[in-house]
């Protein structure tokens, strides 16, 4: 996960209606975040063949939206890329995210001193884009406040609907382990899929970057709002 400070006027066209932009200490985010789906189920019970381990990476950033005296801190999605058209179809479909299917590659490997070498790839226009981290120390649970638990703590998802509404679902899973890293970078050219104003944000240093351990996760069927 690398999570860059951003402009909060650069995200206003893409805060699904209903929500309000979430921010850290006063700092908007945009996160540019690798991960692996394993034994993957629809609806908790089918899987597809040939569809059940794949990457992603997506670009994402953080809403509220309060439900009476309930704050629901949330996680809403620019771009997702996946590598086959069938899990891209079924995504649009029922959560009306943002999906496209794109040719991927990750690699995950064990160093010296228990530390992670990872790096998720995907290709746009006529490159590879790669993001990539080098772990140290062992996985933690994230401090109280910290952007760590800030960024992996939202367990909403939302997305805007092309008529003007919202699509809302909760995202279930316990808290995460994470990593710190010593180094982690983005190298490519994002303007073909993320536009030109925030692929200049992804030229930055991240203002933080760490890896998650990740768990068992549900994602229920999407409400309109």
């Amino acid at each position: 996960m690398l999570n860059y400070e951003v402009d909060p006027r650069l995200l206003a066209p893409f805060i699904p209606s209903g929500t309000e932009l979430d921010t850290w200490n006063g700092i908007a985010f945009v996160s540019l975040v690798g991960f692996r789906f394993l034994r993957t189920k629809l609806f908790g019970i089918c899987s597809i063949p040939l569809h059940t381990n794949f990457d992603e990476v997506n670009l994402r950033f953080y809403v509220q939206r309060r439900e009476g005296d309930e704050v629901r801190r949330g996680v809403t999605f620019i771009r997702e890329v996946v590598p086959r058209r069938a899990i891209a179809f079924v995504a649009r479909t029922f959560y009306k995210e943002n999906y496209i299917a794109l040719p991927m590659a990750h690699d995950i490997r064990a160093l010296p001193d228990q530390r992670l070498a990872v790096a998720y790839k995907w290709r746009g226009g006529k490159r590879w884009n790669t993001i990539s981290v080098e772990t140290h120390g062992t996985p933690e649970l994230p401090l109280a406040d910290s952007v760590e638990q800030f960024i992996t703590e939202h367990y909403w998802g939302y997305a805007a609907r092309p008529d003007g509404g919202c699509t809302e679902y909760r995202v279930a899973h316990s808290p995460w382990r994470v990593w710190q890293v010593r180094h982690a970078t983005f190298d490519g050219d994002a303007e073909d899929i993320y536009g030109k104003e925030l692929a200049a944000v992804l030229r930055n240093q991240p203002h933080s970057a760490f890896l998650a351990e990740g768990s068992d996760i549900s994602v229920m069927r999407g409400k309109r709002l």
